[in-house]
């Protein structure tokens, strides 16, 4: 059986990626897809799908 571990740390990261990816598609709208893999990654990672 595995042990549980902690996704603290990919909820932050994972809601940083969301704040920068929400301010690029208000002022950068072109470079919203460079946020974007940080932001399903890091989804991935604190649903411990990955």
């Amino acid at each position: 059986m595995e042990a549980k571990r902690s996704t603290a740390k990919y909820w932050a990261l994972f809601f940083f990626w969301l704040i920068v990816m929400l301010v690029l598609i208000v002022f950068l709208r072109q470079f919203f897809w460079m946020a974007l893999p940080g932001t399903v990654t890091y989804f991935a990672k604190a649903m411990d799908i990955m």
